[in-house]
């Protein structure tokens, strides 16, 4: 047998530090034994024993609650025992280097979790919603990794297996049975299934990228000349006084990176250091981390002080390349780029307002408003929120991450061929590897099909004790 299906595991469950209650958590074979050692004598299944914790002398470690939870009656299908004492660090550790001098060994990041699903107590979606849902950053967010938890992906992603698998059967019989001109392929129920099958993983996958924003956010970045209001547009957006602001040029040298959060949208906000050529070493390396952030930002907020409507656009555009060899109409990153024309204050009847100006074959946004009066903000925090097709009041999102995207793309991809050998009528044994392939690509979200590599990845990204 494997090591984790022998050992017995443990670790602190609570965050390091002090605080009112602390728990170790312990799971394996040797847990009943370990708990006769510690409290004195065998406790109650589902029971909540209020007792002394002892050390190898019988002196008193700590008291609290023993929670024991026969197998396969519990979160990670072992035997479990979860002691519950006082939150200070020197009792816990105490406590978790007598289960540890009992037999047991400390717990891999994750392992709890991953003995959890490699016993079929959950699966690979909602062991990851545990991760997500400690680490939400909003509520929705929070709400969306419960609904994951809880087995609302799964179920989706089941319903969708099935109806493949049962489309497969009628593929795979047509080939199985072509010797006696038996054809399930022929009467288009295949392709309208097909066809339904492809609406309901286009439909689970605009939930995902919901999810998926919910979960990771976009990354923003504040991007300029010197003195053009970078620091004070960082203000506006978080709400705090983050940046300092003056009115000396080069005040930000390096980035500074706040997040937001719009309707449950988190923003991650990059302001950086002023596009100018300088001889200063800091400067300059600001610089340099200013231009690369720039090319892996999601959307760069160009900001300029200069709203005249005669200002050339490619000089409006020209910070963007100082640091680069490129011309301006090479810049990829041009099309994830919104001008904002800041510091509107200073101008006579002019209100905040979106528009967009012409640059070769693109159509750039503009935005005009005031950073340092917080005058357009809301508009420029709404725009942030559309331009990325994120809707909060979508019902139903739940937590995904960017391998589950990648699976539901490429399933879909594998349908829409299947869809189309069925029409060209090409030979059948196309389509049956089709959809032997999207089958894979959908099992692999829950775990159906899952390397070892790429549990280690997950698993080892939790914190200790989950």
């Amino acid at each position: 047998m494997s090591q984790i299906d022998t050992d017995t595991v443990c670790a602190i469950a609570t965050a390091p530090g002090r605080s009112g209650v602390g728990i170790v958590r312990i799971s394996g074979p040797r847990t009943l034994a370990i708990a006769d050692k510690i409290l004195g004598f065998k406790p109650k299944v589902r029971h909540a024993h209020f007792a002394n914790f002892l050390d190898e002398n019988d002196t008193h470690i700590d008291q609290g609650i023993a929670l024991y939870f026969s197998s396969p009656n519990s979160f990670t299908g072992e035997d479990v025992m979860e002691l519950q004492g006082h939150g200070g660090i020197y009792v816990q550790q105490a406590l978790l280097n007598r289960v540890l001098q009992l037999g047991a060994r400390l717990a891999n990041p994750g392992e709890f979790s991953e003995r959890a699903f490699l016993n079929n107590k959950i699966d690979l979606l909602q062991a990851e919603a545990i991760a997500d849902l400690i680490e939400s950053s909003s509520m929705q967010a929070a709400r969306s990794a419960m609904r994951t938890l809880q087995g609302e992906f799964s179920s989706k992603i089941q319903t969708l297996l099935e109806q493949l698998i049962t489309a497969r059967v009628h593929v795979e019989a047509s080939i199985d049975f072509s010797d006696e001109d038996i054809d399930f392929v022929s009467d288009n129920k295949v392709q309208e299934s097909l066809l339904c099958i492809l609406e309901s993983v286009e439909a689970t996958l605009a939930q995902a990228k919901q999810g998926a924003l919910l979960k990771e956010g976009i990354n923003v970045v504040i991007a300029g000349k010197p003195n053009a209001g970078k620091s004070s547009l960082l203000n506006a957006l978080s709400g705090l006084e983050s940046a300092i602001v003056t009115d000396i040029p080069g005040t930000t040298r390096d980035l500074l990176t706040e997040e937001i959060n719009i309707d449950g949208l988190p923003i991650h906000i990059i302001d950086t250091a002023g596009l100018r050529f300088s001889d200063d070493v800091v400067e300059r390396e600001g610089l340099r981390r200013a231009q690369a952030a720039i090319e892996q930002a999601d959307q760069i907020l160009l900001i300029v002080d200069n709203i005249t409507a005669e200002e050339d656009v490619e000089n409006l555009l020209s910070p963007l390349v100082l640091l680069t060899d490129k011309s301006i109409r090479d810049l990829e990153y041009l099309k994830r780029t919104t001008l904002i024309f800041n510091k509107i204050d200073l101008l006579d009847n002019v209100k905040p307002y979106i528009n967009s100006i012409k640059y070769s074959e693109l159509s750039i946004p503009c935005i005009s408003l005031s950073a340092k009066q917080g005058i357009g903000i809301d508009l420029l925090r709404s725009y942030l929120k559309d331009l990325i097709g994120f809707n909060a009041a979508e019902e139903g999102a739940f937590i995904a991450r960017e391998r589950h995207l990648t699976a539901l793309v490429n399933a879909k991809q594998l349908v829409e061929s299947a869809i189309q050998h069925i029409a060209a009528e090409s030979p059948l044994e196309l389509i049956a590897e089709d959809l032997r392939f999207a089958q894979a690509q959908l099992g692999a979200i829950t775990g159906e099909f899952s390397s070892d590599d790429l549990l280690g990845e997950i698993f080892s990204n939790f914190c200790v004790g989950k």
